[in-house]
This record gives structure tokens, sequence and C-alpha cells, in this order.
């Protein structure tokens, strides 16, 4: 019998790769995913999986949190690019835990772990609660270092840029690109790369393809279809759409 597993990552690369390994290894269906926290609570507490492979750094939710917000809790596997949270995953009832991008034969000890677990049947842990809130609380005081400048190359050239005189970041033929001054410099980070990476209270995704400097914004304007448009003001007026499944979160950043 084939596990149940639900998959949960802000990425949707992420998720697809995580799927397709999944699904070749014929042990596991993939009975839902997500890349919103939100809705993984909702799914998790309507059909709880046998498994749950859930990021950590996500926006809004972290795992830690989406685990707190359940009545019960999965058998958890994490899956995330940053090392320094391994330890803690192990903390709480998660079995393993697995570095991006995710590689087959640590997926195949993953499950193999959950297989065992499964069958000893021993899947309580005391106080579970009470050390989510905990591990939650630890990330909150962590104050993350964002850098102050991003680099270009151009060929065998580097130049850096001062993040504060970016106005945006786009994504384009699997190229991201900074603006600054009216320019385009192409940089090495996906967008999903740069929302983690820098200040969450300077910088903000309004798209899947674009992370806005919120200081460079000088209007905002509601569009038809639910979406928006933000009018910076970088001396041409430049206009760029904020998507209409962030328009919420964006309101309350901005405080619309």
């Amino acid at each position: 019998m084939k596990l149940r597993a639900y998959l949960v990552d802000d990425e949707p690369l992420a998720l697809e790769r995580l799927s397709r390994l999944l699904e070749r290894t014929g042990r596991v269906e993939v009975t839902g995913s997500t890349t919103e926290p939100e809705k993984a609570v909702a799914a998790l507490t309507a059909g709880p999986p046998d498994v749950c492979f859930l990021d950590i750094q996500m926006p809004r939710l972290n795992g830690f949190e989406v685990l707190a917000r359940l009545p019960s809790q999965p058998i958890v596997i994490f899956t995330t690019a940053y090392d320094q949270y391994a330890l803690k995953a192990f903390d709480v009832n998660s079995v393993d835990y697995l570095l991006k991008p995710v590689e087959p034969e640590s997926l195949d000890r993953a499950l193999k772990k959950v297989e065992r677990l499964l069958g000893s049947g021993q899947l309580a842990q005391p106080d579970l609660q009470a050390l989510l809130k905990q591990l939650t609380d630890s990330l909150r005081e962590t104050k993350p270092e964002y850098p102050e400048r991003i680099a270009s190359r151009l060929g065998d050239r580097l130049s850096f840029l001062d993040l504060a005189r970016v106005t945006h970041f786009y994504a384009e033929d699997k190229l991201t690109y900074a603006v600054s001054e009216g320019k385009s410099y192409c940089v090495d980070y996906a967008i999903t790369e740069l929302e983690k990476k820098l200040d969450p209270k300077k910088f903000f995704r309004i798209h899947r393809s674009t992370v806005v400097n919120v200081k460079w914004i000088k209007e905002v304007a509601s569009l038809p279809g639910g979406t928006l448009n933000v009018r910076l003001k970088d001396g041409k007026d430049s206009d760029l759409t904020v998507a209409r499944d962030r328009v919420r979160e964006f309101k309350e950043r901005v405080g619309w």
C-alpha cells in the first residue's frame, strides 16, 4: 500500500521536482500540494496524510507555524535550503529533513524511516505544541542580516548595485534583472530566492516574476479583474502589476 503524501513549498518548481521524485519511487501517492501555507493548514486538517513534506521558510507562515495550527500532528519531513534549521526540525514530529535540491538517495532514506515509524505505531510526542511555539519564537527572534548590495555579472566583469537604488527586480526569459537608475542588470538569483534574501520591510513580491522596492512606489491604482497597478517614482513613471493573489497582502503591507 502506497504512502499518502501532502507537499507544501512556496516554490512551485520545488513542488514539481519533489512530486516527480516521489512518483518515480512507486511507493508514494501525492494526495495534494500547495504553495500557500494557509491552504496547507486547511488541507492537513481536513484530511491528514501519512506524511507531509513541509518547507520551513515560507512567507506569512513558516513550517513550524503551520504545524502549530493543526489539531493533530502528521509525520513530517522538512524540506529546506537552510541547513541551520535541520536540528530544530528533528525536535518536532519529524523523521528526517531534506536539503534542497532534493536528491533521490536522500528521499529514499527518508521514506524508509517513515515506513518504519508507521509500522511501529509510535507517533506520539509530548508537549509538541509548546515546542513548536518555542521554535517559532526563536525564528522570529533571530534577526537575519540582509544585504545592502547585490552583484551583477556581465561576462568576466562583476559589479555591485546599491539595493537602496534598485527600484525593482523582474524575471524574463529565465533570467532575473535588477533595475537601477532606469537600467537593467542581470543578477544570479531567481525571484523566489530574492524574496527570501532581501529585507521584507523594504522589498515585496507583487507578482510571480516581480519584486518591488516599496520606497520607490509613487502611487497605486485598482485595475479591472482585481489586480493593482503600481507606479514608480523612478523618473519614468514605470508601471508594475500586483497579481490578484497578492493584492490583499500588498494592501496590508502598504497600509491601504
